[in-house]
């Protein structure tokens, strides 16, 4: 209750402040037009990131370029090696973030039912047109489960109405790291096609911190005034070394983040994936204000993890197989002479998962899991512009999920615990959740506008949830997790400055979280816990020539019941922010772009107790110079331009002070770059 009477404290503070007499332009119109795959949920804290952003970050990953925006935190296993292992949080989940941040690639789910998380890596940065985010529960009604802490939507380049281009880059930097991009579109008349590739290899920073990766996107698109046809496919090849954390254990004298940072605990640790994915759809006008969409997916993630477990071989070896269909209408008309925008849908996803565990790769299973989800869900979200300066959105979403789980454990396979060991007890379960949201946004001058949602989401236990990461599994039955939330701001427009506030506050039921400890570890329902913020972002065009943006955002993610009350819940930083400069010194033949980012420290994973030493913070700055003549370019970059050594994540022991396993990240790195488009 206090969470709830501080936010409507500001919405109340907000909803009171008087338009300047001296303003020099005005808010955009708020766009009720939207598709669901575009950005702009009313009420919500919205933002979107350009390919010239992308383009310009000093920056090598797209995490990198998150990062930039309010309230946006990374935790990452490792550096210099793309991006892979890096997972986004947003509003403050730590560990569980990958689960409570959901994935969209041009509107569809990327975050499957296991808990491997997105791999951003495996998007080639040339191919993004933009990437959109909305904040908070405001997404679930559009999008459905695990979209607690927010959504990214990144959407991909096509080549409709644009004439014959291509691009081609080579890079080389820090760790012997190579790399080599290319993109390519054209379109003739109602069809057009569009090509991305990379390819990436990399020692990492750390002994076996290697990746070798390859990656593909493709949309061939069929375009009238009437509506269009598309088929989008996408393939990517992976291969990761797996270096494994730092001891430190005080009591004992131990501390190899500083004897040897850069060594590694399981040197022969490594993860193999390949993965594929076809999407086929349609739109078409029927009748004017009313377009019928439908469209279908096929992916399909073959994985495989060979790592060491109490001195011996231990192999997870998966595939994971999702199809899903989606059809939706979007419905342009007048409610009351109001112009009102509906969107109804329909979205069927099934997925299979099939993982065994055994010593090594080509042994018998020990365990063989197979676990089918399926998920059937009805939504709808209404837009209505109730007055020229006032839109209202509501909406809500049914979802019908099944999911059967089952076990076959093997005795006799080689590293078995043999009687020590047993199959997990077979579940099946259908249950049904919803998802509401109402938000609003009011412009109470041209230069002024306030906003603000309440909404509920929800994320099922997906495939990981319930299986645990260990050798024996307690229980597949797990609850699902239940999120309310409140959220108000005001975003303003002075001139060149460009401002957005909101606060936040979230109660959240059953929040699923991976406990390392004892000894092997669990998946669990945590007591209820809570989130609260602030989030602050802006820019600023000094001149022409000259462009600032900055972002400053508080997060207080905390128990409210149990033995645990009041503590902070682990790997979550209070503060962090951002500021960053792009200067065109000499027109476009000479840019430079620059980004400091700070973070507060943080609970090490596993603390609920909150009795261990905390992650220190940082601040770490990136610096690139480029530039373009004709048709050639080239850019050099400058990651941690200090050499700051730091660490974002570790995990602590639950019984021994001063014990823990840290994830050293990189010092200075270097990437240059050159290429030419045609």
């Amino acid at each position: 209750m206090g969470t709830k009477l501080k936010i409507w404290g500001a919405l109340l503070a907000l909803t009171s402040f008087t338009a300047p007499a001296y303003a020099q332009s005005t808010l955009p119109t708020l766009d009720v037009w939207a598709s669901r795959a575009a950005p702009g949920i009313v009420g919500a804290s919205n933002s979107v990131i350009t390919a010239e952003d992308i383009q310009r970050s000093p920056g090598t990953t797209i995490q990198d370029v998150l990062t930039q925006e309010a309230g946006i935190q990374t935790s990452g296993l490792s550096s210099g090696k793309n991006g892979a292992g890096t997972s986004i949080d947003m509003r403050g989940f730590g560990a569980t973030a990958a689960n409570n941040t959901l994935i969209l690639l041009n509107g569809r789910r990327l975050t499957d039912i296991d808990q491997s998380g997105v791999d951003l890596s495996t998007i080639p940065r040339d191919s993004i047109e933009r990437i959109e985010i909305t904040r908070g529960n405001a997404g679930a009604v559009l999008y459905g489960d695990g979209a607690v802490g927010g959504v990214i939507n990144i959407i991909t380049k096509t080549g409709a109405g644009k004439p014959t281009t291509g691009r081609v880059e080579a890079g080389f930097g820090s760790f012997n790291q190579k790399e080599i991009n290319g993109t390519a579109s054209t379109s003739r008349g109602p069809y057009s096609v569009s090509v991305s590739g990379n390819a990436v290899n990399s020692d990492g920073y750390r002994v076996n911190d290697y990746v070798k990766q390859r990656n593909g996107v493709g949309d061939l698109r069929y375009t009238t005034e009437q509506g269009s046809a598309w088929l989008n496919m996408s393939a990517d090849d992976q291969k990761l070394g797996l270096p494994g954390a730092r001891l430190v254990d005080q009591g004992a004298g131990i501390n190899e983040m500083v004897t040897d940072r850069r060594g590694a605990t399981t040197p022969t640790a490594y993860s193999t994936k390949q993965g594929s994915s076809f999407t086929l759809g349609a739109s078409r006008m029927i009748a004017p204000g009313f377009e019928l969409i439908l469209d279908g997916n096929l992916r399909r993630k073959d994985q495989a993890i060979v790592s060491t477990l109490f001195g011996a071989d231990a192999s997870d070896k998966r595939v994971l197989t999702t199809a899903s269909f989606t059809p939706r209408v979007n419905i342009d008309t007048l409610i009351l002479g109001a112009p009102a925008k509906a969107t109804f849908g329909i979205d069927f996803y099934n997925s299979e998962l099939d993982a065994k565990r055994s010593q090594g790769l080509n042994d018998p299973a020990i365990h063989t899991y197979n676990l089918k989800q399926q998920s059937l869900a009805a939504y709808w979200q209404q837009t209505v512009a109730v007055m020229p300066t006032t839109d209202i959105s509501f909406g809500a979403r049914m979802q019908q999920t099944r999911v059967h789980a089952s076990d076959i454990y093997n005795a006799a396979a080689p590293g078995s615990f043999g009687i020590f060991d047993s199959a997990a007890t077979p579940l099946t379960q259908t249950e049904v959740n919803h998802a509401l949201n109402l938000g609003f946004e009011h412009r109470l001058s041209p230069i002024l506008a306030v906003f603000g949602h309440v909404a509920r989401s929800f994320r099922v236990p997906n495939a990981d949830d319930r299986i645990g990461v260990n050798a024996f599994p307690i229980d597949f039955n797990l609850k699902t997790q239940t999120s309310q939330e409140l959220e108000g701001g005001f975003k303003a427009k002075l001139g060149a400055l460009d401002w957005q506030t909101s606060v936040y506050g979230m109660l959240l039921n059953n929040e699923i979280l991976f406990i390392p400890f004892p000894p092997l570890g669990a998946n669990i329902n945590l007591d209820p816990t809570r989130r609260f913020g602030v989030e602050n972002s802006a820019t600023y065009r000094v001149t022409d020539t000259v462009r600032l943006k900055g972002s400053a955002s508080y997060t207080e993610a905390k128990f409210r019941e149990g033995m645990y009350a009041g503590n902070d819940v682990p790997l979550v930083a209070k503060w962090s922010g951002s500021g960053g400069l792009s200067w065109d010194v000499y027109q476009k033949y000479v840019v430079f772009d620059g980004v400091v980012r700070w973070v507060g420290n943080r609970r090490m994973d596993n603390d609920q107790a909150n009795f261990q030493p905390m992650i220190p913070s940082h601040t770490t700055v990136d610096v690139r110079l480029g530039g373009e003549f004709k048709n050639l370019f080239w850019s050099l970059s400058v990651q941690n331009l200090f050499n700051v050594l730091y660490f974002d994540n570790a995990v602590a022991s639950s019984a021994t002070f001063g014990r823990y396993n840290a994830y050293p990240l990189a010092g200075r790195t270097f990437m240059a770059k050159a290429g030419a488009t045609f």
